[in-house]
């Protein structure tokens, strides 16, 4: 017997029905229903849900990918400094995972199932070597910065939880009911979360300046020797 649907098939639907029920309401049974097939038609293809996690995830990259430093297989030349360099890949891996409903989740602890991502990383190690960091230096800026960026965007995409429509908070992050309820006893703590949970986008922003500022103080290189 022969599956009458493909990968692709599959792994375009579970991403369109993830922005619909979220990663926890995501199921093979929901996925072979979408498709019009019985649910072990996607067993041909995938042995288990983390295999289908995985796919999706390197199908997330494949569509950044253009997008990222260096898309293609060969390194592109540096445009502006390493710094705007990791800034800007820092802020298309956000763009792109918060268009999925728990982008940030699928893509946090995935295995890729291809060599998609390895040329915008060549890319971005050679702008960070050329620019005068060590190997070393340069995979362990890039590492920090992409992590801290999928981090940020998990927390993100718990308080909006609903793609494009930022308008739209969980309501266990109301900032009123947060105040009002551990205000009296930990006012700083209270006050806090206004920074914490409150305008995300420029949060982000800030926390990248933050990291970006300790790369140059710790890794850059400037410091070499």
């Amino acid at each position: 017997m022969v599956s009458r649907i493909d990968r692709k098939q599959v792994v375009d639907t579970a991403l369109r029905l993830l922005n619909e029920v979220g990663l926890d309401g995501l199921t093979l049974r929901g996925i072979a229903k979408e498709l019009n097939v019985q649910a072990p038609a996607l067993y041909w293809h995938f042995k288990n849900k983390q295999e289908l996690l995985d796919e999706m995830a390197t199908e997330m990259v494949r569509r950044m990918a253009g997008s990222l430093e260096g898309g293609g297989s060969r390194a592109r030349p540096q445009v502006g400094t390493w710094q705007e360099m990791l800034r800007d890949s820092c802020r298309t891996v956000r763009r792109e995972l918060l268009a999925y409903r728990d982008g940030g989740k699928v893509f946090s602890g995935t295995r890729m199932t291809d060599g998609t991502a390895v040329g915008p990383l060549n890319s971005l190690m050679t702008c960070l070597t050329e620019a005068g960091f060590t190997l070393d230096a340069a995979a362990r800026a890039w590492w920090t910065a992409y992590n801290f960026t999928v981090g940020v965007v998990i927390e993100d995409q718990s308080v909006h939880p609903v793609p494009g429509h930022r308008e739209i908070r969980d309501p266990a992050y109301d900032q009123s009911e947060r105040e009002g309820r551990i205000g009296p006893d930990y006012p700083l703590a209270a006050l806090a979360g206004r920074e914490m949970f409150g305008d995300l986008e420029r949060a982000f922003e800030a926390g990248l300046r933050i990291i970006v500022a300790g790369i140059e103080a710790t890794a850059g290189p400037e410091i070499r020797g």
